[in-house]
C-alpha cells in the first residue's frame, strides 16, 4: 500500500503548525509529509502504524514522527463516548529545526531526538504525562508564546530517557559530524547496502572497516543502543515489512530477498519482533484500503 502524500499548511504570521484536531473517529489515512509530526492524543483507544511498526495506542499517547516517515492512527472507540476522539497535532519543518535549534549547542541533545525520530519515537508515560501540560498551554496562547512553548516542550522531551524506536531502521544516509560519528559512518553505510546478504557477518564487518570486533561492537552499540546481529535483523524485518505492505508476493519471496535462507527462521524472527506472523501484519493494512 502507497502512502498518500500530505500537504502541511502553516498559519500566516506563524513558522510551524497546531492543530487541535476533534473527531468522531480516526480514519485509517497512511500518508507522509516533509515536516516532523509530534501527536498527542487523548479520549481515544485504536492502532497507531508508524513505518512497519503497528502499536495499540491510548489516552495520554505521545508519538514523535520524522520527516517522510508513512505514519497514521485509527482509533477503535473514545473513552468517553459522550466525547470526541482528540489528537493535538505540531508539525514542523526541517528548515525550522535547522534555523532555530542546530545551531545552539544548548539543543543538542533536542536534535539528536529529532534525529533518531526518523524511525518514530513514543515516549514514556511519565514523559507524557509531563508533557500534557505544556501542550494544553500551547492551545492557549498566542503565536509568539506558542513558539516558545513548543521549543520548551521539545527540549523536555528530549530529556527521556530513552524513547522507543518504533519503525525499522530508516535507509538514509548517515550525518557524520565528527569523531566517533566518522568512525561509525561507514559501518552503517554496509550494513544499509548489504544487510540481505547472507553470507554477512560480524567479523568480516570488523575486518572491512578496520577495527577489532572488541570495537566494533562498542562503538556500535553506544550509537544504536543495539548489538550489530539485532541491527541486521531489524534492517531485513523492514524490508521484508515494507514488500509485504507494498505487494502481494509470496512470503518465501520476500524472506529470501530480506536475506533469509530459512523461511522458519524468517516467520520466527518476524513474529519476535512484530507481535504477529507475515501473513498477519499483511493483512492489517490490506483490510484498512
Amino acid at each position: 500500500m502507497r502512502p498518500s502524500f500530505e500537504r502541511i499548511s502553516v498559519p500566516a504570521g506563524a513558522s510551524w503548525t497546531l492543530f487541535h484536531r476533534r473527531l468522531t473517529s480516526f480514519p485509517f489515512e497512511w500518508h507522509y509529509h516533509p515536516e516532523y509530526e509530534l501527536t498527542f492524543t487523548l479520549n481515544s483507544l485504536g492502532q497507531r502504524y508508524i513505518g512497519d511498526h503497528i502499536a495499540p495506542y491510548g489516552d495520554g499517547d505521545l508519538a514523535l514522527v520524522g520527516p517522510n516517515l508513512p505514519h497514521t492512527w485509527q482509533s477503535a472507540r473514545p473513552i468517553d463516548p459522550a466525547a470526541p476522539h482528540v489528537a493535538i497535532v505540531m508539525w514542523f519543518a526541517q528548515g525550522w529545526v535547522e534555523q532555530v535549534l542546530r545551531p545552539l549547542p544548548e539543543f543538542r541533545a533536542t536534535c539528536r531526538m529529532l534525529d533518531a525520530s526518523t524511525r518514530g519515537l513514543g515516549f514514556s508515560t511519565k514523559t507524557a504525562v509531563e508533557a500534557k501540560t505544556r501542550i494544553l498551554a500551547l492551545l492557549e496562547r498566542d503565536q509568539t508564546a506558542q513558539v516558545i512553548g513548543l521549543i520548551d516542550l521539545l527540549a523536555m522531551l528530549a530529556r527521556d530517557d530513552g524513547p522507543a524506536m518504533l519503525s525499522s531502521p530508516a535507509l538514509a544516509a548517515t550525518s557524520t559530524a565528527g569523531g566517533e560519528e566518522v568512525r561509525i559512518a561507514p559501518v552503517l553505510s554496509h550494513l544499509h547496502a548489504h544487510y540481505s546478504d547472507p553470507a554477512l557477518s560480524v567479523d568480516r564487518l570488523a575486518r572491512r572497516v578496520h577495527m577489532s570486533l572488541s570495537t566494533l561492537h562498542r562503538l556500535f552499540r553506544r550509537h544504536t543502543h543495539m548489538s550489530v546481529t539485532d541491527y541486521v535483523t531489524q534492517l531485513r524485518i523492514g524490508r521484508a515489512s515494507a514488500l509485504l505492505i507494498g505487494g502481494d508476493r509470496p512470503v518465501a519471496h520476500i524472506a529470501e530477498e530480506a536475506g533469509y535462507r530459512n523461511l522458519a527462521n524468517f516467520h520466527r524472527q518476524f513474529k519476535a519482533m512484530k507481535g504477529v506472523t507475515p501473513r498477519a501484519f499483511r493483512l492489517a493494512y490490506r483490510e484498512r484500503r
